[in-house]
């Protein structure tokens, strides 16, 4: 054999030793792969609902409700910790039914129909005699305070666009911070205070 054959034959050999240890390594750590890719656990997922219980002077109109405007970290499905004035979290295995703004326009739609004190009510694209225009200030746990904080400004918007009139509401819950489902059931109890608040000072307006 000549030197090149030989030192060929000898790289060869060493590639196969080292695959043939190698290899069983590999296998041997690939459940352990798997397993850390299936082992973080799904967030708990929290719905809204809309609010009841109304006593307005009814308006003859109808009422398209916008989608509310948001900025992250509310323009999200996550439940918003503020940790102190210029900190922000999300709660740990927790979420919302669907992102914040999609989720307060449906309730808020709701919450209007629930009252009967509008001809119709719904999202854009309804002939409407009037838009809702909304905002979302805060809707998040103080953890600081222990509570729960939803604020919400609102715009009634005429069918030439003047600004008919506007308002903030806001509410507060006290809410326990180390149990999600608590933090979300008092985000629930203040939107339907805001809601009802917000359907109470739009229906005689329209």
């Amino acid at each position: 054999m000549g030197y090149f054959a030989l030192v060929r034959a000898l790289i060869l050999d060493r590639f196969r030793l080292t695959r043939r240890r190698l290899f069983p390594v590999l296998l041997a750590g690939f459940p352990f792969l798997l397993l850390a890719a299936c082992s973080s656990a799904p967030r708990a997922t929290y719905d809204l609902t809309p609010a009841g219980g109304f006593a307005a002077r009814a308006g003859r109109g109808q009422l398209a409700v916008l989608l509310p405007d948001a900025t992250l970290p509310a323009n999200s499905d996550r439940i918003v910790v503020r940790t102190n004035p210029q900190s922000v979290a999300y709660l740990p295995g927790a979420q919302w039914a669907d992102k914040l703004p999609s989720l307060i326009q449906s309730r808020l739609i709701e919450s209007f129909q629930n009252a009967h004190l509008l001809r119709a009510v719904g999202q854009p694209g309804m002939l409407a005699d009037f838009s809702l225009q909304t905002s979302i200030r805060r809707f998040e746990l103080d953890a600081a305070r222990g509570d729960a904080v939803v604020e919400i400004s609102a715009q009634i918007i005429g069918p030439s666009g003047r600004i008919v009139g506007g308002r903030i509401f806001a509410a507060n819950v006290p809410a326990p911070p180390s149990d999600p489902a608590a933090v979300a059931s008092a985000l629930d109890a203040a939107l339907a205070k805001v809601m009802r608040e917000i359907v109470i000072w739009t229906a005689p307006k329209i």
